[in-house]
């Protein structure tokens, strides 16, 4: 599987594993793509089931799209990607995990369990992103993983693609203002069995006390690391999953 139409958009869409109780994972606005995923717990979740990862509208390789970042047109696109499965656990990242909140609630028929990993519940969120995007390059390549940070500094073809994808985002769409202008998600009728996992030394954690407070059945797991659990924290964050959704 390589592309899946939503909503009149090509996705890129990755599968890992088969068999078992599928699962869905998320990635973040603006920097994020499948990769996120595809090289950190997606293959250790495949070893049991059937992975499906794709690239949101205007990131990676989906088709770029001059609105619809709002959490309730992604979660249009995420229905559009799964119609073909049974009930499947989701995980999201970032502004992805927002966007799996808004579908377990929506949807929950479709959701058996959720993860969410650093969900930077609103207004916050818009704000502190909205800073990070509108900042110059210096403070922009300073806020990044350490890794990225490495990949822009030797100026390669990472770099390059990333760089355009941030200009892109700012300058051609509406994302800044999707951003701004999304409401919080009305947490208390998120019924879906969700393990929120957070970073200690991220400035969202808040955000995860907010949620363990707010809806009836969420687990709060702290994790020693940032916001990019993914790539500071893989193996715990990894095995937190797992454990969660094997339980």
């Amino acid at each position: 599987m390589s592309s899946l139409i939503a909503n009149g958009l090509e996705h890129h869409v990755q599968e890992l594993g088969e068999g078992g109780v599928p699962v869905v994972m998320l990635h973040g606005l603006v920097i994020g793509s499948l990769a996120s995923w595809y090289f950190s717990a997606g293959p250790a979740l495949a070893k049991t089931r059937l992975v499906r990862m794709y690239d949101l509208r205007g990131h990676g390789r989906s088709q770029r799209a001059p609105a619809g970042y709002d959490t309730a047109t992604l979660a249009s696109d995420l229905l559009e990607l799964t119609t073909d499965l049974p009930p499947f656990d989701l995980v999201g990242h970032s502004w992805g995990a927002l966007v799996a909140i808004r579908f377990a609630i929506e949807h929950p028929d479709c959701v058996r369990k959720l993860v969410v990993v650093e969900a930077p519940l609103p207004p916050a969120s818009a704000i502190e992103i909205g800073a990070f995007l509108t900042a110059n390059p210096e403070d922009v390549a300073a806020s990044l993983p350490e890794s990225l940070r490495a990949s822009v500094a030797t100026g390669g073809r990472q770099a390059k693609r990333l760089v355009e994808n941030v200009v892109h985002l700012v300058r051609d769409t509406t994302l800044l203002a999707d951003l701004r202008a999304e409401p919080e998600p009305p947490l208390k009728d998120l019924y879906t069995p969700t393990l929120a996992l957070y970073g200690d030394r991220s400035s969202c954690l808040p955000a995860g006390e907010h949620l363990r407070t707010s809806a009836p059945h969420v687990e709060l797991k702290v994790l020693h690391g940032g916001h990019y659990l993914h790539l500071n924290a893989r193996a715990e964050l990894t095995t937190a999953i797992i454990e969660f959704l094997d339980g």
